[in-house]
């Protein structure tokens, strides 16, 4: 059994009960977040999409405060190394055991800079496929649709898929609910919608395109909690 819960945008923590993994932690500046960056402790990582401020978000923070490691695409890991982070690089197709599990990356199409006073490039976006407490997570990052989700699917079943439905930044619910098709999960739980006005979605809707292709939906609530078995 693992505890889920979603702080809004693309951040989720996974919880087995004996591991916590933090994934994406846009925490400051997020309306729908419930919670701040001091509200975690003992992590196992810290797993960050790409470069954008809105998925680091408080990940240096975090890690430095926690001594849990930044686990991202190399070019972002020495990104966040350099702000005093404790990182563990990894790149496209590469997976690695961790005391708590294991962690795979996959391709996701999106850009990945860190933009503030100046833009630094963070190299390629990336999805984290996640072995933890007996089940298997994706979290497809920030992406539009790719047919080689199928490819994902098929390499072993997923039991919970994160997938953004926000749409103009990436993919909306028609795509969303194509790639829960490929991927075939037991639970596909939207995300990425809702933090800023264009990303304005009902996610409901989701889960009726997704139902429509035989894949069920679980939306969690900002804050909300839920255990999958």
């Amino acid at each position: 059994m693992v505890k889920i819960t979603y702080h809004g945008h693309a951040c989720f923590l996974l919880d087995s009960g004996t591991h916590r993994v933090l994934i994406d932690p846009f925490l400051t500046g997020n309306p729908n977040a419930r919670v701040g960056p001091d509200a975690f402790d003992d992590l196992g990582a810290v797993l960050v999409t790409h470069g954008h401020p809105d998925h680091v978000g408080d990940a240096v923070e975090i890690s430095k405060r926690t001594g849990a490691p930044i686990v991202a695409p190399f070019e972002l890991a020495m990104f966040c190394q350099r702000r005093g982070a404790s990182v563990h690089p990894m790149h496209i197709g590469g997976g690695h055991g961790f005391e708590f599990g294991r962690v795979k990356l996959t391709i996701a199409h999106h850009g990945s800079a860190f933009v503030d006073k100046t833009t630094e490039y963070t190299g390629n976006p990336c999805g984290f496929l996640v072995d933890l407490g007996g089940k298997r997570f994706y979290h497809a990052g920030d992406t539009g649709l790719f047919y080689d989700m199928k490819l994902i699917g098929e390499d072993a079943p997923i039991d919970v898929a994160f997938l953004p439905i926000g749409d103009n930044f990436t993919m909306g619910p028609e795509d969303a609910a194509r790639a829960a098709e490929l991927l075939r999960p037991r639970v596909a739980v939207p995300m990425h919608y809702a933090t800023f006005d264009v990303l304005v979605q009902d996610p409901s809707g989701f889960a009726a395109l997704a139902a429509d292709r035989g894949v069920e939906v679980a939306v969690l609530g900002f804050g909300e909690t839920r255990e999958f078995a």
